[in-house]
């Protein structure tokens, strides 16, 4: 059987806590999704547990006042994760030595607190990868992934994510790098989502609302990608909705009337358990 178009309003009884997507499900990176913001908070005033979880690089102080200004306020949630938040719990280990970095300046802030220099592949004791350098693609690095395997460098990526949607356009994230190392044969270390770490910090997050832990089966996790937000859903035992009109919006016909067995077929192989489909998420 064949998913079905849904609003959160026909679902919202059945859960205590949200874990929803920022990038791709409550913005593009240049506007808000009005149906999307005005959805959580309908489910925010009723009570529910919302929390935002994404994978952006930067700790969660930052991403808020990023998408404060593209109309996600603070009033549609309760709470914020990042894999950044996350990711700094790998990077602890690493106090005292140096790092060899990829990614942007403005990523700095992952790095607060945290006892790390940055220097040469020479001194480097782990590449941290915050996202790409600019212009380039994930296959531009290959040759440097198979020398970074020959020195034994673990490569810790902060952004999951394999491409994220800006305006109209896609692209690549840390994750596509993370990808090219591992496929390299080199070892590869996460905590933003699939994995259970940013999940485990959504789920204190949301029980301070709560007052209590929320059960997983009481817990709906909305995303865009199959890859992070559904297949983190089923290892978590969350439900899952998922919004199809963004990253993989191209692989299912009209991005408003998407072909619903074309996506139950891409998001099946997530083994998500999910409850329904919707372009852009709406109440």
């Amino acid at each position: 059987m064949s998913l079905n178009k849904v609003g959160l309003s026909g679902l919202i009884d059945q859960y205590d806590a949200l874990f929803c997507d920022v990038w791709g499900v409550l913005h593009n990176g240049v506007a808000g999704h009005k149906t999307a913001i005005a959805a959580l908070r309908e489910a925010k005033a009723m009570g529910k547990a919302v929390v935002l979880v994404t994978n952006a690089p930067r700790p969660s102080r930052e991403i808020a006042a990023e998408i404060t200004n593209l109309g996600v306020t603070a009033d549609i949630y309760d709470a914020i994760v990042t894999s950044g938040d996350a990711t700094r719990d790998l990077i602890r280990p690493f106090e005292g030595q140096t790092l060899y970095r990829l990614g942007p300046d403005s990523d700095s802030a992952l790095f607060d607190g945290i006892d790390v220099h940055f220097g040469s592949l020479e001194e480097a004791k782990a590449i941290m990868c915050t996202d790409l350098e600019y212009g380039r693609t994930p296959e531009d690095y290959v040759d440097d992934a198979i020398d970074w395997r020959e020195r034994g460098l673990p490569f810790i990526c902060a952004n999951p994510d394999k491409v994220v949607e800006v305006g109209d356009e896609l692209i690549y994230c840390g994750g596509a790098l993370a990808d090219v190392y591992e496929q390299a044969g080199g070892e590869v270390r996460l905590a933003g989502k699939p994995y259970a770490p940013i999940y485990q910090r959504a789920t204190r997050l949301a029980a301070e609302k709560l007052g209590t832990d929320p059960a997983p089966k009481r817990t709906l996790a909305i995303g865009d990608s199959v890859r992070t937000d559904a297949t983190g859903a089923a290892q978590m035992g969350y439900d899952f909705l998922f919004i199809s009109g963004s990253i993989h919006a191209q692989e299912f016909g009209d991005v408003e009337n998407p072909d619903p067995e074309m996506i139950t077929n891409l998001v099946k192989q997530s083994a998500a358990n999910t409850v329904g489909f919707a372009p852009r998420l709406y109440w």
